[in-house]
């Protein structure tokens, strides 16, 4: 028996010695949006605390375009090593409803880390449109007329405005942005004349009163906008909220995830971070890969009867 042990014992010191030596060079963390949104603040703050304790440094690759499906297929060709993070939210869930094909498979190609938050939306208009109020805006939007804004197809900015001209009947036309900045600038310039923004992406405008917030999309009042009342307080029954979580590609090896899964939950459950997340206006939701996994799933089911029932597409 004790030959056995000595046999069988060396041949377990690889794993162990490959598990202890991970990583050993610095990850990335492929942003699929543009810069300054609530996507890239979270990897950014998510991804700070994780390089912690990897010691490791977590550099962002923010590689948008086309509703999050040019840096989501990126990351599906990444190394099966670990190395590659992908932050992705409500369009790794809805983009099979809208494109009629996609360079990867969400669920072939992925393997869920976890949850990193919760995010409200928030309704905003021009300072220069004369409405103060999410009826005078509807009123108003009867009348001619009007375009909301977006950061990209299948989005949780998209949903959200699909959602509410459904809701409201009204008629209002998608215009998709590749960048945050240039749709809160077309914005604020009357270009177009409402979108459903993430929090982190308004805040400082709303406050410094760049632009107007109507109305916010979740369940209760936000943190820091104690003020702006829900839609449905405002009278439209409606409620639309986006969600981010961290991805590997599948294959990567078990040992792996489980330790690339706990440092991110281990961030999320961070006083500091957890803090930073509340403050841009989202709420921090440290949820475990498997249950991320049947939290996707329903998503799934939830939003291939929105797009079937509002008609959202991709164009």
């Amino acid at each position: 028996m004790s030959r056995r042990l000595l046999l069988s014992t060396p041949a377990l010191l690889p794993v162990a010695t490959a598990a202890q030596g991970f990583p050993d060079r610095p990850l990335r963390m492929i942003v699929p949006f543009p810069p300054g949104g609530a996507a890239d603040f979270l990897g950014r703050v998510v991804g700070e605390r994780m390089a912690r304790g990897l010691s490791q440094p977590i550099p962002i690759e923010n590689r948008s375009g086309a509703g999050g499906n040019i840096g989501t297929a990126a990351a599906a060709q990444a190394e099966r090593d670990g190395q590659t993070l992908l932050l992705n939210g409500v369009p790794f869930a809805l983009n099979r409803f809208l494109f009629a094909t996609l360079p990867f498979d969400a669920e072939r190609d992925f393997t869920p880390l976890g949850m990193i938050a919760v995010v409200p939306n928030i309704m905003v208009v021009p300072v220069s449109l004369p409405v103060n109020s999410v009826a005078e805006f509807i009123a108003l939007a009867r009348t001619r007329p009007m375009n909301y804004a977006s950061i990209g197809n299948g989005t949780s900015l998209h949903l959200a405005g699909a959602q509410f001209s459904l809701a409201t009947g009204l008629n209002l036309t998608h215009v998709p942005y590749r960048e945050t900045s240039a749709a809160n600038n077309d914005l604020m310039a009357g270009r177009v004349e409402v979108m459903f923004q993430t929090i982190s992406a308004a805040a400082e405008l709303v406050r410094g009163g760049r632009m107007k917030a109507l109305a916010v999309t979740s369940a209760e009042r936000a943190p820091g906008f104690g003020d702006v009342p829900t839609l449905r307080e405002a009278g439209v029954d409606l409620v639309s909220v986006g969600w981010f979580g961290l991805f590997v590609p599948r294959g990567v090896a078990p040992d792996r995830v489980a330790r690339l899964e706990a440092e991110l939950l281990a961030a999320v459950r961070d006083e500091a971070v957890a803090a930073r997340i509340t403050g841009s206006g989202s709420i921090p939701r440290a949820m475990p890969g498997a249950e991320f996994s049947a939290f996707i799933a329903e998503e799934v089911r939830r939003l291939g009867d929105l797009v079937r029932a509002a008609g959202i597409r991709a164009d």
